[in-house]
């Protein structure tokens, strides 16, 4: 893969990526390596999903972790993010690499991540039109921020603790923050 400083094309880093054993993120014809994962962040990860997936069963939603991109498209720039997690409900939404019409994105947070996962990514995930949730889970603490879409295309934001539960209306689902931080629980800091 190029460094940061040369172009690439969409091809050209779709190419790359299949054989790449690092993830990298493209912006605009630049790409980005991707960082490593805590322990805390694996188990978040698979919390959700281990309860999202047999959830979706049945339906036409399809559930995605880590290792697949979901495409944005900026005016005239292409985008290409790995989520951690992404729920796809459109039947059309069919590219082997990469999801086009997510409806439900989760990121967790980390130090290296929190900031572009909690601005630049945002910004241009809500430019998606099927999106209908953003959801970011804090892995230092118990916090999560829900960001929801209505049926006006009007974005609102939701900040949840402890104590609180975690409606997933995209798809139906219900998560307590047990669930979410099962097994990480002891290393958390405790916040409202």
């Amino acid at each position: 893969m190029q460094s940061p400083l040369n172009i690439l094309t969409v091809e050209e880093y779709l190419e790359a990526e299949k054989s790449s054993d690092i993830r990298h993120e493209y912006v605009a014809g630049q790409v980005f390596a991707m960082a490593g994962a805590s322990e805390e962040h694996n188990l978040i990860v698979c919390n959700i999903i281990a309860i999202l997936r047999p959830h979706l069963r049945g339906s036409s939603c399809r559930a995605f972790v880590s290792d697949m991109k979901v495409k944005v498209k900026i005016r005239t720039a292409n985008i290409f993010y790995y989520p951690d997690i992404i729920v796809t409900c459109d039947p059309e939404d069919k590219e082997r690499y990469f999801k086009t019409r997510p409806n439900l994105i989760i990121e967790v947070l980390s130090n290296s991540t929190a900031t572009t996962d909690k601005r630049e990514k945002r910004i241009n995930y809500q430019t998606i039109d099927s999106l209908k949730e953003y959801v970011l889970v804090y892995q230092n603490q118990m916090k999560v921020e829900v960001y929801r879409q209505d049926d006006q295309g009007n974005w609102s934001t939701e900040v949840l603790g402890k104590d609180d539960k975690l409606y997933l209306d995209s798809v139906d689902l219900t998560l307590t923050m047990a669930d979410i931080y099962e097994d990480v629980i002891g290393e958390l800091k405790i916040e409202n």
